[in-house]
């Protein structure tokens, strides 16, 4: 059995908490699944960098759990911003 640390436990405990708050909401799931995945990616020693990724996760979950939230908004670069 792996052995998580405790960020990466935290983590794992808010991946799903968002899940199950998207369960009443259509088209979330997806677009959540994708963003722990491409952020999967980053590597365990950049912890200042998975913790500032964790912070806003939070702060979008409780967005999430508002009522009136139809809709998540994202920022991305584009190739202009390099």
């Amino acid at each position: 059995m792996v052995r998580h640390s405790k960020l990466q436990k935290q983590v794992l405990t808010l991946y799903r908490q968002f899940l199950r708050t998207a369960q009443d909401k259509p088209g979330f799931i997806p677009r959540i699944r994708d963003e722990f995945r491409a952020n999967a990616a980053i590597k365990k020693t950049d912890v200042m960098h998975i913790e500032y990724l964790y912070r806003r996760a939070q702060r979008q979950l409780e967005l999430l759990k508002d009522v009136n939230t139809k809709q998540l908004g994202s920022f991305s670069k584009t190739k202009e911003d390099n």
